[in-house]
């Protein structure tokens, strides 16, 4: 059975050797597996990176090509080693390849429904690595034409998540696992464009950058990566529930002129 995994959204116009990916924006649920879930929990995912999409796209008229999750993070986390090794060491609560629990602790799952060894193998098959494969093959076409390109791993998240960390996240984090998946000029342009806007950034802390930036920056091969964590509140309402379009707004140009200027910098 083909199963359609990801939308891609082409670029208008002359294309750019950037890649705007969001893993966490899908909302759906395979329906074999619907019945699985706790019902209330997935008529609205909360760990759901809530309109990233749509904050994001702008992008294809600046000649961006965007890849973005159709399924649930809960039905498998693309941004997850695929061995379920954890990304970090130092004691934080990694969230597992096909979470059990959300982000507040609540079981996702009907008793005895958790899917098995089989299972998960089956989910990364079906979904997760067709992901991964699809963006090489976006990667590979752009470095033909182009040289090099720039992987941008677009996220969000709460402001406050207790059970990953006590304090409230900083507003905006850009990762590149301590300058092992991105050039620095990249990273350091891409930081003074954001507080030139008059954002707050964070570099590398708390995140680093997921799976994605780590499994597709390779510096050394004209490949870099990028992933940028914000709080909702960046575009969303106080609620973190609703879209808030002159946050939104923004967020956009600010996001707008940092792709400005990556396409403007040769890495």
């Amino acid at each position: 059975m083909q199963i359609e995994q990801y939308n891609i959204l082409q670029p208008i116009g002359q294309r750019v050797p950037i890649i705007v990916s969001s893993p966490h924006s899908g909302v759906r649920f395979p329906d074999e597996l619907k019945e699985d879930y706790n019902q209330e929990l997935i008529a609205a995912p909360d760990d759901t990176d809530w309109f990233i999409h749509q904050l994001y796209d702008f992008a294809p008229e600046m000649g961006i090509t965007m890849i973005t999750a159709k399924y649930s993070r809960w039905v498998i986390d693309l941004n997850r080693n695929p061995d379920s090794q954890p990304l970090y060491n130092d004691g934080r609560i990694i969230t597992e390849l096909c979470p059990t629990k959300s982000f507040a602790g609540d079981e996702i799952y009907q008793k005895g429904k958790q899917p098995d060894e089989r299972e998960v193998k089956s989910r990364l098959e079906n979904y997760y690595w067709p992901y991964y494969h699809k963006i090489q093959e976006l990667i590979d076409s752009l470095k033909e034409e182009f040289g090099y390109i720039i992987f941008w791993d677009a996220h969000s998240i709460r402001k406050y998540v207790p059970l990953i960390r006590k304090e409230e996240f900083p507003s905006l984090i850009l990762g590149d696992n301590e300058s092992a998946t991105a050039s620095k000029n990249l990273s350091e342009m891409t930081l003074k464009t954001l507080e030139n806007r008059g954002h707050q950034v964070n570099y590398n802390d708390p995140f680093k950058g997921g799976h994605l930036t780590r499994y597709f920056g390779k510096p050394s091969d004209n490949q870099h990566a990028l992933q940028l964590e914000m709080t909702k509140v960046n575009y969303m309402d106080d609620s973190e529930r609703e879209y808030h379009k002159p946050r939104a707004s923004k967020m956009r140009e600010s996001l707008h002129k940092v792709f400005e200027e990556l396409i403007n910098t040769a890495p």
